[in-house]
């Protein structure tokens, strides 16, 4: 354990605390047990060390980060660890990667259940099963889901100017007066781009010219790695879902037919569909319906999204197309906190309520103009005015 703790001294060491995730805001710390799950490169061990940089410093001999995936654990049991650490005085024990230790949802059952004294907070892949694990951990544990980050927090890392979220109804309703006072601070679309292309993984940070290149291999580490340790998928089958990947990427969104996505894929219609889903749950597509009640796996989307335009980039052979872009944004920014159906009258129907209309800056209002609750969103426009709204705006939500 002390070669443990030594690694866990030297991350905290070295772990910066000048920009902080929003969702650290959102978390209930004082709960005993707590998960966050999230997309391979979103930020989820740094949130760890960064929430006990800023509050456990002075109180390191009680607190313990570990990766599961450490060789320490291929002779030791991570029950073993919290036995000890707990007879040591422990109190908080911070678990990183448990996707990668076999068994680990019945051990930290048995550290919830064993060890009152420990408070837990775990984080794993966005295709940890939580409910469906061999123990169930559903009824005690607080479960999280992190994205990538939003535009609002991409201009506070960029500028160093921390914006308030705003909500949905602020945006519809109150923009025309909430965006003077965002403009006077910056220009948004001087760095709306540059967050189209990189700006959704934070390791951007880090060598911004190889992004796409480290991005690819994020995308094929969950195809080759995670899908198959975690769905149970053939690994003799990655090479198809990569090909599903690149047959998405070309038209994203598009409506799939999917008896031709099977034939080209050479995958048969149910297990293509459960793919789509393994895809969605990876957090590298988004399926969207236009009606998401009674949805069952078996069921085909209608319409396919990339996950994030960042993807977009990556993946395609030649610049995306602006009009997908949008659209990949708009969806990828609201679904995170909102629902997001397709709607048979404009592009999008969010939380069965508010319709949206995705366009340039020269797009009308012909569309909506008999439609209530009905917004146009613009790409292009610093500033919009009554029911056409600016499509940067919608990176204020989290």
């Amino acid at each position: 354990m002390q070669k443990l703790k030594e690694i866990f001294r030297k991350k905290i060491a070295l772990s910066q605390v000048k920009f902080v995730r929003s969702i650290m805001d959102k978390i209930n710390w004082d709960a005993r047990l707590i998960g966050i799950k999230g997309s391979r490169g979103v930020g989820k061990t740094t949130l760890l060390l960064q929430y006990i940089k800023l509050n456990f410093e002075n109180d390191l001999q009680s607190t313990l980060y570990v990766s599961l995936d450490n060789i320490w654990f291929g002779e030791n049991k991570l029950i073993d660890l919290a036995d000890g650490f707990a007879k040591e005085g422990g109190k908080y024990l911070f678990l990183d990667e448990v996707h990668k230790y076999p068994g680990w949802s019945m051990e930290i059952k048995n550290i919830y259940d064993d060890y009152p004294e420990l408070k837990v907070v775990f984080t794993g892949s966005s295709l940890l099963e939580i409910l469906n694990a061999n123990a169930d951990l559903s009824r005690r544990a607080l479960i999280y889901n992190m994205q990538g980050l939003s535009f609002r927090e991409f201009l506070a890392l960029e500028t160093n100017i921390t914006f308030e979220e705003l909500s949905l109804k602020q945006i519809l309703y109150e923009h025309e007066k909430l965006v003077p006072d965002i403009v006077s601070k910056i220009k948004p679309l001087k760095y709306f781009t540059d967050y189209l292309k990189y700006g959704y993984y934070p390791f951007y940070q880090e060598l911004t010219d190889v992004y796409h290149i480290r991005l690819e291999e994020v995308i094929n580490l969950i195809l080759e790695t995670e899908l198959p340790r975690l769905r149970n998928v053939n690994i003799a089958y990655t090479h198809k879902l990569k090909q599903l990947l690149f047959i998405i990427t070309e038209s994203a969104p598009f409506t799939p037919n999917i008896s031709k996505l099977s034939e080209r894929t050479g995958l048969n219609r149910e297990t293509l569909l459960h793919y789509l889903h393994y895809l969605q749950e990876a957090q590298l597509i988004a399926l969207a319906w236009k009606n998401t009640k009674g949805i069952s796996r078996l069921q085909k989307p209608n319409k396919i999204y990339l996950e994030n335009t960042n993807l977009m980039y990556t993946l395609a052979s030649e610049n995306p197309d602006k009009g997908n872009l949008r659209e990949t944004f708009f969806l990828n920014q609201l679904k995170y906190h909102h629902r997001a159906e397709l709607s048979d009258k404009t592009d999008f129907l969010i939380d069965g309520e508010y319709l949206f209309e995705i366009g340039g800056k020269n797009k009308t209002g012909k569309q909506i103009s008999n439609l209530q609750k009905a917004w146009i969103v613009s790409d292009n426009i610093e500033y919009g005015f009554e029911n056409k709204i600016p499509l940067w705006l919608f990176g204020f939500l989290y």
